[in-house]
């Protein structure tokens, strides 16, 4: 039995699971905030603990959410967080973490070079292609309309 294309469009409609967006939006705005909160309270802490300015605690505060997405990574838990968070997940440093975590777990057997580092930059890749074209096109725009940072 062979189906066209619009029939099974229709055949997988009707057994695709419903999904609440409200329910999701609800997640990834609570999951994503209570990340940014951890974050906010790390560099309190710094700031508190080291006697650091706000400027200068940043740098550690986003160096610790890396490590803790990373090591919530290895341990399987933070898929399992993605799972229920969806977006909320995805904030940018620890989803960014996470997803070349991942890529360098699963390629480990091909090795260091081949499989670690050819891989993990695959997804990663074009997110820091996209960041440093976008950097630079909006210092061009600073440059030219010399805005310089005002």
């Amino acid at each position: 039995m062979s189906m066209s294309s619009k029939e099974y469009k229709t055949f997988a409609k009707q057994r695709e699971p419903s999904r609440s967006v409200l329910q999701n939006c609800v997640r990834a705005f609570v999951s994503g905030g209570l990340i940014c909160v951890l974050g906010q309270a790390i560099q309190n802490g710094y700031m508190s603990w080291m006697k650091l300015s706000s400027m200068q605690a940043s740098n550690p505060t986003v160096a610790t959410l890396i490590f803790i997405s990373v090591l919530l990574t290895c341990f399987g838990v933070y898929d399992k967080i993605a799972q229920w968070a969806g977006a909320g997940s995805a904030v940018p440093v620890t989803g960014f973490a996470n997803s070349m975590c991942s890529a360098a777990l699963e390629h480990r057997a091909e090795g260091l070079v081949l499989g670690v580092g050819g891989n993990m930059f695959k997804l990663a890749g074009s997110v820091i292609v996209y960041g440093t074209v976008a950097a630079f096109v909006i210092g061009l725009i600073h440059v030219i309309f010399g805005l310089r940072g005002h």
